[in-house]
């Protein structure tokens, strides 16, 4: 008899592979942050280069590195402020490079307009970063260089995929700065801009109960926002 496999339980395995070697932290979080689902909706796989855009501390990168295999490459990429500010994240995705089976990610410090060589990465991926590009205190324009950059760093059909904290529908930008909230349709008008075709949204990490009213680092809510999954492709 042909074993029937359903789309929860090939999540569930997919995510105990991603178990090997993370901190149990990290895995403690897959419930709500979903990393089988995320790789799945990017489509990524072995072999592929994937940037991970403002990597934090190293969630998604660890995933990423599982996922694309020891002939893939994964590239934590992050902000030469940041760097200046915090030099202990450049420092602490070092670190996480060189635990075992991390030999494939490498870690890029650069300013966001300089995301990769041209045509050469799969898939660009930030999550619950893209609100705070529009902080107050960098231009105007910022995101809009950023995304442009991205789009040339992609090779031709690759994907850009943003995750971040839904405002209230019509918001914009008014609680990047205040609850890190930002409305999807926002940024889907803004990366559109830059070139991209819109491929696709993924409804795994919503929560209906999420009124978008409070703080992402609300005590009540932190870790269960309501949070929107676009994928962007570059045509090719």
């Amino acid at each position: 008899m042909r074993a029937v496999f359903t789309t929860g339980m090939i999540a569930l395995a997919a995510s105990a592979s991603f178990a090997a070697g993370r901190p149990a932290a990290d895995i403690a979080r897959d419930a709500d942050r979903k990393p089988a689902e995320m790789v799945s909706f990017a489509g990524i796989k072995a072999r592929q280069t994937v940037v991970d855009m403002l990597p934090g501390g190293g969630y998604f990168t660890r995933v990423f590195s599982a996922a694309v295999g020891p002939k893939g490459k994964v590239i934590a990429l992050i902000p030469t402020s940041q760097a200046e500010r915090r030099p202990e994240a450049v420092t602490g995705m070092k670190a996480l490079a060189g635990e075992p089976g991390n030999g494939n990610v490498s870690v890029a410090v650069s300013p966001l307009t300089n995301i990769a060589p041209p045509n050469s990465v799969n898939a660009v991926f930030t999550a619950q970063n893209y609100h705070d590009l529009h902080n107050p205190a960098l231009p105007a324009d910022t995101l809009a260089g950023v995304n442009r950059a991205v789009f040339a760093a992609l090779k031709p059909g690759g994907v850009y995929i943003v995750i971040d904290h839904a405002a209230a529908k019509g918001s914009g930008l008014r609680d990047a700065g205040t609850l890190h909230r930002i409305d999807a349709a926002f940024v889907k008008a803004e990366v559109l801009k830059a070139g991209f075709t819109f491929d696709g949204e993924s409804k795994a990490l919503a929560n209906p109960a999420d009124d978008h009213k409070a703080a992402v680092f609300d005590p009540a809510l932190r870790g269960h926002t309501d949070q929107f999954v676009y994928r962007f492709r570059k045509p090719g």
